[in-house]
């Protein structure tokens, strides 16, 4: 699974790292079937871009059935048992992908 989000705005940067590694990886990686995560920063753009705050997410999920351990993360969304920081911009949401593998090399 890969998200892209970033901070709601740039004052709040810091506290939205602190949440995001603090804090919601943990809460993600307790789900049955999430077992790591590793977090990016986009570099190298220009400094009036946007872009410079955007950040990637990518969460190693195993299991026989992915709809399970979505299925939980849907629900803990849900009931509040993972928590959303203000510090998260949610305008334009983060944008969540799920892909399957189907090759590990050699």
């Amino acid at each position: 699974m890969v998200v892209e989000s970033a901070p709601a705005d740039a004052e709040r940067e810091a506290e939205y790292n602190e949440w995001y590694s603090g804090t919601h990886i943990g809460e993600i990686c307790a789900i049955p079937g999430f077992v790591a995560a590793r977090r990016y920063k986009i570099r190298g753009t220009d400094p009036n871009s946007s872009a410079k705050d955007s950040y990637l997410a990518v969460y190693e999920i195993e299991a026989d059935d992915l709809d399970q351990p979505l299925a939980e993360l849907a629900a803990r969304s849900a009931d509040g048992r993972s928590a959303v920081s203000d510090a998260l911009r949610l305008s334009p949401p983060p944008v969540v992908t799920i892909y399957e593998l189907i090759d590990e090399g050699p």
